[in-house]
């Protein structure tokens, strides 16, 4: 596995891997500050050029790789190295898992927590991905459609994914024909989100291309040849507008139908889903008569939550609100299910509003829910189970509930974003504190 050395340029050295990074680059050392080489193992010894600056180290790329370490094996994507979708292919099974685990436990004993608190990982498999962004530019007569390369604004051209389900696999090569159309006359760019739903793909364009008459009528032959249930065009601004609807995109929370807005964030994978929603029931005590939902999306905890509480579900996104409200009412659960639209972070839920509640589920994006948590801290909330992307963020929000009087029971990471540096996480908080007893310390000091 020797790779051809490349002429040239910044100052060469020959280095050894020690370690793999966070972001999944493998970690050397050059006059007492490390080396970033993406691609790279723990054993592999490889001569690299200096070509920047970053954490206070340097960035590098490979010339040559000299020797492989024991875990460096072969990426299975022919776009390995190339596409920035995928950071860490050439990672052996084993050593990845413990890696990835090993993101969480980092995350945490930043923070003062033992890191005894993380379970074993669950992992999702390749091949499952049913909701994708992709990136389009039109240069001259041809389109690029795929993701952007690594720290670059520039567009692989995507053959093969291998984290794609096959409905959007299938979908890449017929949506740049069509792209070729809507996109090519004003040498345009877009990023299109695609996501695979129960009756066909649901595919939303962002673009400032303007949407012409011939444009229109491709969607439309599109979406018929290929299974779409709506195809909707959004200039950035405006409402997104549906071009072509042959049938609704509908996704399932629990057993409830729910039809998203064009281009909701959903889980990644339907398994991935499934298997933080068994985390989440898994994680709330036997019996429990009432649930907040906090950044609750369109209802994917809610709709299971229903079932065994009330519950009142607080989002930010108004569309995403209405479609949970809408299926609430349509499926006979309205009884178990009250809503709220509203920013958590500047209006997070009080102490006061969360007076006698029973459990909170809080699924923040990736920046967290720091001003939520203050509050939650000071609450008589007995069960706390939280959903993150971010153990940084995740390891911040659990200090200041573990300052207000809770405990970390546990920590389950979860892998969707198979190949890449990112984790997802479920974990557990109870009160330490008898909820009953109005003299117990709630006083959190603010982190500066």
């Amino acid at each position: 596995m020797r790779r051809k050395a490349r002429p040239g340029g910044g100052k060469q050295l020959e280095l050894v891997i020690d370690s793999l990074g966070a972001r999944g680059d493998g970690v050397s050392e050059h006059e007492g500050r490390p080396v970033y080489v993406p691609g790279t193992m723990p054993g592999d010894r490889l001569r690299v050029k200096l070509v920047g600056e970053r954490s206070g180290g340097f960035k590098a790329e490979i010339l040559e790789l000299l020797e492989a370490g024991e875990s460096h094996v072969d990426a299975p994507c022919q776009h390995y190295g190339v596409c920035g979708g995928c950071n860490v292919q050439h990672v052996a099974p084993e050593f990845y898992r413990r890696w990835k685990r090993d993101i969480v436990v980092q995350a945490l004993t930043r923070k003062g927590f033992s890191g005894g608190e993380v379970a074993e990982m669950v992992q999702v498999a390749a091949g499952t991905r049913r909701r994708a962004v992709f990136s389009a530019l039109a240069r001259g007569k041809k389109v690029s459609l795929g993701f952007h390369e690594r720290e670059s604004h520039r567009v692989v051209d995507v053959i093969d994914c291998k984290l794609l389900n096959s409905p959007l696999a299938g979908m890449i090569a017929p949506l740049r024909e069509l792209l070729m159309v809507l996109l090519v006359p004003e040498q345009e760019k877009a990023d299109i989100t695609a996501i695979s739903s129960t009756a066909g793909l649901d595919i939303l364009v962002v673009s400032t291309a303007k949407l012409t008459l011939e444009g229109r009528e491709a969607i439309t032959a599109f979406a018929e040849k290929n299974s779409v249930a709506r195809f909707a065009w959004n200039r950035p601004g405006e409402e997104p507008e549906p071009v072509a609807i042959r049938d609704k995109p509908i996704q399932v929370f629990g057993d409830i139908p729910v039809l998203p807005p064009e281009g909701a964030f959903l889980q990644p994978s339907a398994e991935g889903q499934q298997v933080l929603t068994d985390l989440v029931m898994g994680y709330l005590p036997d019996s429990f008569e009432t649930v907040a939902d906090l950044f609750s999306g369109c209802g994917t905890f809610t709709f299971p939550l229903s079932k065994r509480a009330q519950v009142h579900a607080v989002e930010g996104d108004e569309r995403a609100v209405m479609a949970l409200t809408t299926s609430a009412r349509r499926n006979e659960t309205t009884h178990r299910i009250t809503s709220d639209c509203r920013d958590l972070d500047k209006d997070p839920i009080t102490e006061e509003e969360l007076e006698g509640g029973d459990c909170v589920v809080l699924d923040p994006p990736r920046t967290g829910a720091r001003e939520q948590c203050y509050e939650l801290a000071k609450s008589d909330i007995k069960t706390i189970v939280y959903v993150s992307c971010s153990p940084s963020t995740f390891a911040r929000d659990a200090r200041i509930l573990v300052e207000g009087g809770y405990s970390l029971q546990e920590v389950t990471p979860v892998d969707q974003f198979i190949w890449s540096e990112h984790v997802e996480l479920v974990a557990r908080f109870e009160a330490e504190y008898d909820t009953d007893d109005d003299s117990a310390d709630l006083d959190v000091e603010e982190e500066s």
